[in-house]
């Protein structure tokens, strides 16, 4: 049996569950009381900022950190106290970690060759599964090259493959690609997700890159201050961002000071009826750059001042004084709307505003 049908058959579940974790370096919290779960099979992104605790909680599940408080159960069964041997996980790191001294054949084999006598396979054994993962990982020719031969998206396909070597119950993959420049990162994005769903394995994903973890996840998990703020399907965050971090963390934002009462908001001079669910009294208004029409200054909405445009591919960017703040707004196509020019002043209305209470 090759690893495409190991990995056909298998149906155990391995579900994650992290309940409670909390860790702290000295008197800095790292992690503070964080609970998330990953499905059977799911690829999970952890999403935040540098200093959110992500990246110690992909250490904790890995054991290369203790956690102080909390438990994690994988398969139903108590994982933290599974010796870091035992726990079958494949971890990749964002600077490759490969053996210079050895081939790409060799580095792969590497896992499964320092197991025990009485564990690890024969050699025709291992390099039968060294040849199914250099095809699975598209490297198949390369086998006996070192790492300098090799291209860094291909130097971090090898430490994809190495991982997947031991079966791992668990991929945990630490800003894999932070260290590839942005079309080999974009390239790598589509591939990585083909890899994980022919492979079968529940895999953690770290990243503060947040159009990747948009792209790839199927749930991402947000983290600020070592905390859990939004877990969900990247749809569903961007659509419905529990709070002004996240919304302005997913994707360029402007905001506005309003005020809602009697199920009115205003903004500026501007008034129309609160988005379902607004908080009353003094708020703050989120919309997308992109997500505005244009009026002219007669028009209801918000008072625009257009101080430039440029082109920038397919998008015009406007850089607008709105309601005496400065923004830059985008309009598809290689023109701006009628009378959006600069010098103009013209209206600007948010097309989906989204509604918080100040604080």
């Amino acid at each position: 049996m090759n690893l495409q049908q190991a990995a056909d058959t298998k149906v155990t579940a391995n579900s994650l569950e992290i309940r409670g974790i909390s860790k702290a370096f000295g008197r800095f919290p790292a992690l503070k009381d964080v609970s998330l779960q990953a499905r059977d099979k799911e690829f999970l992104a952890l999403l935040g900022p540098s200093g959110s605790g992500k990246t110690t909680l992909l250490r904790v599940l890995a054991g290369l950190e203790t956690a102080d408080a909390g438990e994690v159960r994988f398969d139903d069964e108590d994982f933290l106290a599974v010796p870091v041997r035992q726990r079958r996980v494949g971890m990749v790191f964002q600077h490759y970690a490969l053996f210079r001294h050895m081939t790409v054949a060799q580095n792969i084999a590497f896992g499964l060759s320092v197991r025990r006598r009485a564990e690890r396979p024969s050699k025709s054994e291992i390099s039968d599964r060294v040849a199914d993962l250099l095809t699975l990982v598209q490297l198949e020719g390369l086998d006996k090259r070192f790492p300098s031969q090799l291209s860094g998206g291909q130097r971090q396909r090898v430490a994809l493959a190495r991982a997947l070597a031991i079966e791992p119950r668990m991929l945990l993959l630490d800003e894999p690609f932070g260290a590839l420049d942005a079309q080999v990162r974009r390239d790598l994005r589509r591939w990585l997700r083909e890899l994980h769903d022919r492979a079968g394995v529940t895999t953690v994903f770290v990243t503060h890159d947040q159009e990747e973890a948009l792209d790839l996840a199927d749930r991402v998990a947000i983290l600020k201050d070592g905390e859990l703020v939004q877990l969900g399907a990247p749809n569903e965050l961007y659509e419905a961002p529990a709070t002004p971090f996240v919304y302005d963390f997913l994707g360029a934002a402007c905001r506005l000071p309003g005020e809602v009462a009697g199920g009115k908001l205003t903004v500026a001079d501007w008034t129309i009826g609160a988005p379902a669910g607004s908080p009353e009294g003094p708020v703050e208004v989120f919309f997308r750059p992109n997500e505005v029409d244009f009026a002219s200054e007669d028009s209801p909405g918000l008072i625009a001042q257009v101080r430039g445009a440029s082109v920038r591919g397919p998008l015009m960017r406007l850089d607008c004084l709105v309601a005496g703040v400065p923004m830059e707004l985008e309009a598809h196509g290689r023109r701006a709307p009628a009378g959006v020019t600069p010098g103009a002043t013209v209206r600007v209305k948010p097309v989906r505003p989204k509604v918080y209470a100040a604080g």
